[in-house]
């Protein structure tokens, strides 16, 4: 049986590997990322992710990015059809991650994709904040 994904969520930690499994820099700050993302009983969510981090190094450009759409979740995979995002390329996609849960965390994956240069798998924890 499917968990009950309906609430508000606030991300907690991210991870990042490489396409070769290898560890990469964290995505958004890693602990000192900010994420809000909320899922509606009606079939709707939205996310907004960014780096919160006070100082970044020097050739870091901050990171954002957020999202809404109608979404499905079957208890596995959480499929988003994105209507609104501040990345264009993302308009009108299907937005899909792997769910599962560590505890009280929920872990989504996105699909390997490239972020800036090169291939990255990444991986964010989510921690309910309220229903």
């Amino acid at each position: 049986m499917a968990k009950n994904i309906v609430g508000i969520w606030k991300m907690v930690r991210t991870e990042s590997t490489g396409a070769d499994g290898r560890p990469m820099p964290a995505p958004y700050g890693g602990a000192g990322g900010l994420g809000i993302i909320t899922f509606t009983a009606d079939g709707r969510m939205a996310c907004v992710l960014c780096d919160s981090r006070t100082d970044l190094p020097a050739d870091a450009p901050r990171e954002y990015n957020s999202y809404c759409g109608a979404y499905v979740f079957d208890g596995k995979q959480l499929s988003t059809k994105v209507d609104a995002c501040s990345l264009p390329k993302w308009f009108g996609t299907d937005q899909v991650r792997d769910v599962s849960y560590e505890g009280d965390l929920m872990v989504l994956r996105p699909p390997l994709r490239a972020y800036a240069a090169q291939a990255e798998q990444r991986v964010l924890y989510w921690r309910k904040m309220s229903d």
